[in-house]
């Protein structure tokens, strides 16, 4: 059974080319990213998440809400074990999926093809399972030709679509998304979306960060509001987004 579980989960970003001096009447003051502050050998840090207690259990589907800055896409990078917390234990059970940076590890020098292969390797994705769907993903994607051109030729609605189409071969246990997606036109998002319930119908946990109230009634069973790295809420959508979209 997937399961997420953070137990007073603190990350702290150090800032290595700040004025420290500049800051040393501010420790730990608040700023839009979280709160900034120095540590005892004098480096600025910004201290992203502070004290996260969550536990998500399998069939939920939690919305990450806050203003910019306020952690969310912090949290999500935790739970995907690309941070790592500067204190207190995350434990997280299952296979993962990450819609967060569907464009990492894209080459501009390589072709649509070799991308796919490039990004396929870096999701986990066997060599074999892409060769199998190798077509169906460069018809989803609608390059044509282009997936033999090097990607740096593409536009950026061209760019998005392979990534894209690499990036939902995965079928997670535990779903990671930072705000819908937005690739390509009107007809391609509409697929896009279809495509993107699926693959979340399939999974066993959701935590998607979102500013948007409609998409959190429409797909979330539970919201959990951050500001400046701390948990201000948690609970279901109709006790938690009257008082924050008020």
């Amino acid at each position: 059974m997937a399961r997420i579980s953070l137990k007073d989960v603190t990350v702290d970003i150090p800032i290595f080319n700040s004025q420290g001096r500049s800051l040393k009447k501010a420790v730990m003051g608040m700023a839009t990213g979280g709160k900034i502050g120095l540590t005892e050998a004098g480096r600025t840090i910004v201290r992203s998440l502070e004290r996260i207690n969550l536990e998500i259990q399998g069939e939920e589907r939690v919305g990450l809400i806050g203003h910019n800055g306020a952690g969310k896409s912090t949290l999500l990078r935790v739970i995907g074990q690309v941070y790592y917390p500067t204190a207190g234990q995350a434990i997280v059970e299952g296979k993962l999926g990450s819609l967060i940076d569907v464009s990492l590890g894209i080459d501009g020098e390589a072709t649509g093809i070799e991308n796919i292969y490039l990004r396929a390797a870096l999701l986990g994705i066997d060599k074999k399972i892409v060769n199998e769907n190798i077509d169906e993903i460069i018809e989803f994607s609608e390059l044509g030709r282009f997936v033999e051109m090097p990607v740096r030729t593409y536009s950026t609605g061209m760019h998005m679509r392979l990534a894209f189409a690499v990036s939902t071969m995965i079928t997670p246990e535990i779903l990671l998304m930072d705000e819908w997606l937005s690739v390509g036109d009107e007809g391609f998002r509409q697929k896009a979306e279809t495509r993107l319930n699926r693959l979340i119908e399939s999974s066993s946990i959701l935590v998607i960060a979102t500013h948007s109230q409609a998409l959190i009634k429409k797909c979330c069973t539970r919201v959990v509001w951050l500001e400046h790295g701390q948990m201000i809420m948690d609970g279901k959508p109709d006790e938690v987004c009257p008082k924050y979209f008020k």
